[in-house]
């Protein structure tokens, strides 16, 4: 069993995952985190009786989760109670039409037939979906490939060409489905990334097929249990966190990295795994020249976003636990927000009713929302102000008004709502993003930094800004996938 010790920098679910992962490899692991609490964007807000998920707010793919309990000999059931959720989401128009997504082939056909699209076409395209999430998932995610020479080896020229890549996200949708209904709510998977459907490859369709095959979950108390039941698991394995303890900087010597410095004082270790974002960790805490972290400039950040948390007075009936109000004009918000990095005056909006699923988070009778509209990433040479975020934010509410919420603002008793400026205070998030790195079919191919440092071995990356990139369950097989990688190189190096 190996005794070296290994620093994780920030305790985001990535970092969780390296930490107990490298633990139960027999790793001395200790976790230093700026905040005072572990999860990183896992986070919640508790206020004046109501509890909100700050970050994320769906979960996918339990079964990865599952294996960071597994590897000890427990059951993820005993540590985090998760439950399916029906419909997996609502969908709202402008035109008064609304749509439910459901795993059941009849439900979901009775949906379609709503907008005029025919059933088939739902049905081939969440083939075509699932073609590609086993075509990705066989190679890219559990074998945690990381370039494209790694592609190129284990998928050969023939099984490359299966990825549709000579079409963006939307071409692959539009081919499928004939209703700009339909179109649009597909589009939409790509939320989970941060990006647009019109700039990011066609494989990225391979995320139906995850909510689809494996459903979609929902956590007793909120999503922040799951970082509760992780730190569980870690004091049981023996996995130290230190918090309000942030990193200033990664010591080094030559190519090598040899501790951390937090709050003034020197942390050796042999191995840094860095769940800071891979641009700023090299920015700040490796204080990297101009010339390096221009060949970084490809690991564009994703999109971030206005979190604004709404706790009522009164219940909205019509709501499901997940709900999307779409841009009557998608395409021009893709195109705003990616394309312009401008504030979209007409947002698609998703929002969490969590109260419809867990009376435990709000007041009896009363509902807490959680809305977020994806923004650009904050832009330093053409800031946009609290007062610019402040107007969108009343246009956002203006929106859900005007589409079924009516007299919104009356029932509004508790407020709080985040700006990307936050987000990246909070963080150390690049520019702000909430989802790491963009899926951008012709920056990089969807592709997200490597997991390895390429100029420091010992020093490894997990989270959104690398491969496979953001998502709860993308960033937890992130880290899964990292601490192989330590372990195979550790043992060459030993």
């Amino acid at each position: 069993m190996p005794h070296k010790k290994v620093i994780v920098i920030g305790s985001g679910l990535g970092g969780l995952s390296a930490a107990i992962s490298l633990r139960q490899e027999g790793y001395e692991v200790i976790i230093h985190e700026k905040n005072n609490k572990i999860g990183g964007k896992l986070n919640v807000l508790k206020a004046e009786g109501y509890t909100f998920d700050l970050g994320p707010s769906i979960l996918t793919l339990p079964h990865i989760f599952e294996r960071l309990f597994e590897k000890s000999g427990k059951k993820m059931s005993d540590y985090i109670p998760i439950r399916p959720l029906r419909p997996h989401w609502r969908n709202f128009f402008e035109d008064g039409k609304v749509v439910d997504l459901d795993p059941d082939p009849e439900i979901q056909a009775a949906e379609a037939r709503k907008v005029g699209e025919d059933p088939g076409n739902v049905e081939r395209f969440l083939k075509y979906s699932a073609d590609l999430y086993d075509l990705t998932n066989e190679g890219y995610f559990e074998q945690g490939l990381d370039t494209a020479a790694d592609f190129r080896e284990f998928y050969g020229l023939g099984k490359f060409l299966k990825f549709d890549l000579f079409r963006s996200m939307h071409g692959g949708v539009k081919r499928f489905l004939k209703t700009r209904h339909m179109q649009d709510i597909f589009d939409y998977f790509i939320k989970y990334v941060g990006s647009s459907a019109y700039h990011s490859p066609a494989f990225m369709n391979c995320m139906p097929t995850i909510q689809y095959r494996y459903d979609l979950w929902y956590v007793d108390g909120g999503l922040y249990n799951i970082a509760i039941g992780l730190q569980k698991l870690m004091d049981e394995l023996g996995v130290k966190v230190a918090l309000n303890s942030e990193v200033s900087e990664i010591h080094k010597q030559g190519d090598t990295v040899t501790g951390i410095i937090a709050n003034g004082e020197l942390h050796r270790a042999d191995i840094i795994v860095s769940n800071m974002e891979v641009i700023p960790a090299y920015q700040r805490l490796l204080s990297e020249d101009d010339d390096f972290m221009k060949s970084l400039e490809k690991f564009e950040p994703a999109c971030s976003g206005l979190v604004i948390e709404l706790g009522l007075d009164r219940k909205y009936e019509q709501l499901a636990h997940h709900n999307f109000f779409y841009s009557d004009h998608q395409k021009e918000h893709f195109h705003t927000v990616f394309k312009k990095h401008e504030l979209p005056p007409d947002p698609t909006i998703y929002l969490v009713a969590a109260s419809r699923t867990d009376p435990s988070v709000a007041p009896e009778g009363c509902d807490c929302l959680k809305i977020l509209p994806h923004i650009p990433y904050i832009d330093d040479d053409n800031p946009l102000t609290r007062e610019d975020y402040g107007a969108l934010k009343e246009r956002v509410l203006d929106k859900l008004e005007r589409m079924g919420l009516t007299d919104l603002r009356k029932h509004i008793v508790f407020e709080h709502f985040w700006t990307p400026l936050d987000i990246r205070e909070q963080y150390h998030s690049n520019k702000g993003s909430i989802y790491g790195v963009v899926s951008d079919r012709f920056k990089n191919l969807a592709f997200k930094a490597p997991k390895q440092s390429a100029k420091y071995p010992n020093l490894f990356f997990v989270g959104g800004s690398v491969n496979p990139g953001g998502g709860m369950p993308m960033v937890v097989l992130c880290g899964q996938n990292v601490a192989k990688k330590v372990v195979a190189w550790d043992g060459v190096c030993s």
